[in-house]
């Protein structure tokens, strides 16, 4: 058995093979009440010189609702290191913060939840080792993913890619608006869209079903994050309130 898990008053005590050890997992969110709105990814190639928690700070600062730390190239230490700073800017804020792929890293930072692609570990893997309490999201790039994602346990999905993107090269083909429409008639839980999102379409994916929007160079890559993030969250809002 990879892990047991004791949940406690404020938490989950946890034995893991994979640790060698006891650890405890504090909850600081309510799986519930997440919201995926305006959802960040992160990329630091497309961050022209500025350091992550910089971008994330102006991100979240302008109406970034959740981020998720995408570290594709980077030592451990040097990602745990990432997880724990941007953790502690966001913890005060009530922002999750959800890592991408990497179950180890979302452990040992205590962070809020961990993302994983169709290649990644298995759901029910994933869910054996870190409890009920942590955010599982699965990218989702036809109904039958999403299907399966939802019916295994997953907390929501990452429907991808919408459009076609430069920011990932091994992505499926695109959904397009009527593969979200699909995919959000089969599930019910929440939907963040991702793949060439920015300014000039996310509203149509809100009203398309999609529960929030997931944005990598439209923030990352923009002159003024904050700026891009105020008016993205604008653009949302709107959607969400005609």
């Amino acid at each position: 058995m990879l892990a047991s898990c004791w949940q406690l008053a404020a938490g989950h005590l946890y034995w893991s093979m994979v640790f060698g050890g006891w650890y405890y997992l504090k909850l600081d969110m309510n799986k519930q009440n997440i919201d995926y709105s305006l959802y960040l990814v992160t990329d630091r190639g497309l961050a022209r010189g500025r350091s992550t928690l910089d971008i994330v700070t102006a991100a979240v600062s302008g109406g970034v609702t959740c981020v998720q730390l995408r570290e594709k190239n980077c030592p451990t230490l040097e990602f745990i290191g990432q997880a724990l700073a941007i953790k502690n800017f966001l913890k005060a804020r009530e922002v999750p913060l959800i890592i991408n792929d990497r179950l180890d890293v979302a452990l040992a930072a205590a962070a809020d939840g961990v993302h994983l692609g169709q290649n990644d570990m298995p759901l029910e893997m994933a869910r054996r080792i870190a409890g009920r309490s942590m955010l599982i999201g699965i990218s989702a790039e036809s109904v039958q993913d999403a299907v399966a994602a939802e019916e295994g346990g997953a907390d929501y999905l990452g429907v991808s890619p919408i459009y076609a993107t430069p920011t990932k090269s091994d992505t499926a083909p695109p959904l397009g608006l009527k593969g979200l429409r699909e995919v959000r008639k089969r599930v019910k839980i929440p939907l963040v869209a991702i793949g060439g999102l920015n300014e000039s379409n996310a509203a149509e994916v809100i009203r398309q079903g999609a529960d929030g929007v997931a944005v990598v160079s439209a923030i990352v890559a923009a002159d003024d994050p904050g700026t891009s993030a105020i008016n993205l969250k604008q653009i949302i809002d709107e959607a969400r309130n005609p």
